[in-house]
């Protein structure tokens, strides 16, 4: 039979085409680089990372360490390079948000210390810091966080106090009355420092303590809070609601001879009338305690020097137990408006005892030899004549050159 030219093609081609179509039994796909020897970078639309297809990549030929990461960088850039229109963005892979449960998540100090809620108001014209303590919420009592235990109930009795950084001593802490048993302290209590000056709000810092009474054991540290006190501004209250943080290591270079043992409000005036200085000292505020019953019993003494006759000592009168004396006492010293450049004035303040040595609590010294405001107050008293001038100044346990004896 004779075929058509055409005839004998198509048979041919359909032969061939058996042939190549049931060569013998399927073999498994062993890497997915034997019917894509080069890969696009991208998978089509159609293709899913199932498992199949990450156990398929970790056979391959790359080292373990590297292939997953190679593989599924890939996967992860390129879906949606096949099978796209250009209206269709392929959509970004990217991480959830973390949403923080605030009653689950308490890695930070504000759930492990609690919170305190206070206000800070530097009254510039009286020189007072006044401190209102508002109140505070403590944790539960959980030692798997590493808190100190507080009463065997889980609550605490707790208060509050303050001192004041550098040169923080007994002289310059206030605190609080005591609450006993809650976690949520309410004291709305205001604790004022007397005699803060413009350089105090400098170079102060104020502590803010969270402690619990214990009347067995020693007081129990929960957390505090530090505030420099450049960040008022005169006349302003500013409110804190901040959390507590755990006690900070104490400045071991601050110089232990420089320790606060209070303040006094002392007055200068130089009288051309009386061609004297008038040297007054009208209170003491928030000076250390030397008794056992927690007080002193202070007086104040003031020496001119250089003193060569040793007569320039004046002595106000004792004021029994308190820490907050108002003396209200002037003393005249006669000289000369000019000889004033060349003297110091020593102010101490003493501790009266019974039967055996005064106490020495602190002192001042002002002249052209001082610094900061005890400078500028021997300054201002011999450039204005004739005009008193007030100024609060910090008492030190130690006095450059001075004889500390009774």
């Amino acid at each position: 039979m004779t075929l058509r030219k055409g005839e004998k093609m198509t048979i041919s081609i359909q032969e061939h085409m058996a042939i190549d179509v049931c060569p013998g039994p399927i073999k498994p796909i062993k890497q997915i680089s034997d019917y894509f020897p080069r890969f696009p970078r991208g998978l089509p639309a159609t293709v899913g990372r199932s498992s199949a297809l990450r156990s398929a990549v970790s056979q391959s030929s790359v080292s373990p360490a590297e292939a997953p990461r190679e593989e599924d960088e890939d996967v992860d850039q390129l879906f949606g390079a096949y099978g796209t229109t250009p209206t269709e963005q392929p959509a970004k892979c990217q991480a959830p948000e973390e949403v923080v449960d605030p009653e689950g998540y308490e890695s930070d100090d504000c759930t492990t210390l609690g919170t305190l809620d206070f206000s800070l108001l530097y009254d510039q014209e009286n020189n007072a810091l006044h401190c209102t303590i508002n109140k505070a919420k403590l944790p539960k009592l959980d030692y798997k966080k590493g808190l100190k235990p507080m009463d065997h109930n889980g609550l605490a009795d707790p208060y509050v106090k303050l001192h004041l950084l550098p040169g923080a001593s007994k002289a310059n802490k206030l605190r609080t009355k005591t609450l006993r048993n809650t976690l949520n302290p309410t004291w709305n209590e205001t604790l004022t420092y007397y005699g803060i000056t413009d350089e105090d709000m400098i170079r102060k810092t104020l502590r803010i303590s969270v402690c619990d009474e214990d009347k067995f054991r020693h007081n129990e540290f929960i957390g505090e809070t530090r505030i420099p006190l450049k960040k008022l501004k005169p006349n302003q209250t500013k409110n804190f609601n901040i959390c507590l943080e755990k006690q900070l290591p104490i400045d071991k270079t601050e110089d232990k001879s420089l320790e606060e043992r209070g303040r006094i409000l002392i007055s200068l005036k130089y009288s051309s009338q009386k061609q004297g200085l008038l040297v007054g000292i009208i209170r003491c505020a928030h000076l250390a305690a030397m008794d056992a019953n927690g007080y002193s019993d202070p007086y104040v003494k003031t020496y001119l020097k250089p003193d060569e006759d040793k007569k320039s000592k004046h002595k106000t009168a004792v004021k029994k137990k308190t820490l907050n004396p108002e003396f209200n006492e002037e003393f005249c010293y006669e000289i000369k408006h000019g000889d004033l450049a060349k003297k110091t004035l020593e102010v101490t303040v003493w501790d009266y005892d019974i039967g055996k040595s005064n106490d020495f609590i602190g002192g001042v010294v002002l002249g052209i030899n001082a610094k900061g405001e005890r400078l500028k107050h021997w300054f201002d008293c011999l450039k204005n004549k004739d005009k008193k001038i007030e100024r609060w100044h910090t008492l030190t346990n130690e006095l450059p050159g001075a004889v500390l004896s009774d």
